[in-house]
């Protein structure tokens, strides 16, 4: 049986609460009509589930009624966000997207004699390789061997969800996704390189995985680092994937994926570039960049929506420690640059609007502000049907909000240039 293919590129679209599907599936709609595919994949997490209070059935309904409606007439797919073993079964019935959470195990020194084995079957990792877009990479055996001890468990671990979930769903029913990202120290070319040699010998399928990049992928803002040497390193993840491809007969359709890559605004000309020149996919995730233009559309709105708003600032601010600590790796704020809840109280709609939405070159934006917002969903989660009833009140603003942000900011500069 034929494999599900993701397609050249996707869009992995959060949807922390469930209501813009529509709005989402609208941006990938226009993507269409400027003549380029982008293949949504509504992703959502077991974290995410349990705080909202959700299941994995209702993104798939979701999905799905947003497709009926919209009439989507390509691909799309709901994706059982960083699971593990013991997190999977719940994603069994209503994904046919998997993306394997293997952090955890990064570091976990693996069996000597499956390094050992490794090494046996992999003699071209410890020599001079020439690799097109990179040139001539070099390793020993001493390298590999040090790789090998790093990754080698967490592949193995890959290998044993995939199976898992190919014994539940067969393997042609779904799409494998492995995240190597959340680890501190960015893969090399010879470590991506030995890592899909791992996983084509665990008989992973791999149609996306995330590597480790150097710099600051914080949630819901731009990119801090040097940009010289994200793009080297996305350059270089590109030609090995290329080589890795046929050397290891991985599917055709592998390709990168960019977690937390929502508003990395000064990426994108970068990764536009090097698509066009390895003439490569990519899989986006935005996260939850949905569910702040669901406060900006609430806030843009004025009288209850923008009252609603700034209960939830206020209430994000006063219980700013809680709402971080899961989130500490991926967010940089400096808390004296948060404004009182007393402050925003007094806003306009203008003003709520200018600091969350993410106009860098305006000056009353406010990252801070943002990225606090970003990890305090829990506290809409926690107003329950208030918060539901708003988004629909509201519903006209939040769903324009959605669409434009999606296709405007990320779909059109990436995706739509790349063709």
């Amino acid at each position: 049986m034929q494999p599900l293919e993701l397609g050249r590129f996707s869009l992995g679209v959060g949807d922390r609460f469930g209501r813009q599907a529509a709005a989402q599936l609208r941006a990938c709609q226009a993507a269409r009509a400027a003549g380029v595919q982008v293949i949504p994949v509504w992703n959502k997490s077991n974290r995410e589930h349990l705080i909202i209070g959700s299941e994995p059935q209702s993104t798939r309904a979701a999905a799905d009624a947003a497709v009926q409606a919209l009439h989507w007439p390509l691909p799309y797919f709901v994706d059982a966000d960083h699971i593990r073993i013991d997190t999977v079964d719940r994603f069994l019935p209503n994904s046919d997207f998997f993306t394997i959470d293997v952090a955890d195990w990064i570091g976990q020194p693996a069996d000597p004699a499956a390094i050992r084995t490794f090494l046996l079957r992999h003699p071209e990792l410890q020599q001079e390789l020439e690799i097109t877009g990179i040139g001539k990479i070099a390793s020993d055996q001493d390298q590999v061997q040090r790789s090998a001890a790093r990754y080698l468990k967490a592949v193995q671990q890959a290998g044993v969800v995939f199976r898992h979930v190919a014994e539940m769903k067969g393997e042609a029913n779904f799409v494998t996704e492995v995240s190597m990202d959340e680890t501190e120290q960015p893969q090399g070319p010879t470590e991506l390189l030995l890592i899909l040699a791992a996983l084509a010998d665990e008989g992973v399928p791999v149609q996306t995985i995330a590597p480790k990049f150097s710099g600051r992928f914080n949630k819901g803002i731009d990119y801090v680092g040097n940009l010289s040497r994200f793009e080297q390193e996305f350059n270089d993840d590109l030609a090995v994937l290329a080589y890795a491809r046929t050397r290891y007969r991985l599917p055709p359709t592998l390709k990168l994926s960019v977690h937390s890559g929502s508003d990395k605004f000064s990426l994108y000309p970068i990764m536009r570039r090097a698509l066009a020149r390895f003439d490569a996919g990519l899989h986006l995730k935005t996260a939850g960049t949905t569910w702040l233009e669901e406060l900006i559309g609430l806030a843009q709105a004025g009288g209850g929506g923008l009252a609603l708003a700034k209960e939830i600032y206020a209430q994000a601010l006063e219980h700013v420690d809680e709402l971080c600590a899961p989130y500490a790796t991926v967010i940089d704020i400096d808390r004296a640059r948060l404004p009182s809840a007393e402050t925003v109280n007094r806003w306009s709609s203008e003003q709520f609007v200018a600091a969350l939405r993410h106009e860098p070159r305006n000056p009353e934006f406010n990252p801070h502000l943002r990225q606090l917002l970003h990890v305090g969903y829990k506290v809409a989660a926690q107003a329950g049907q208030r918060y539901l009833d708003a988004l629909s009140t509201y519903k006209t603003a939040v769903e324009q909000n959605v669409t434009a942000n999606l296709y405007e900011r990320h779909i059109k500069p990436l995706f739509v240039s790349a063709a």
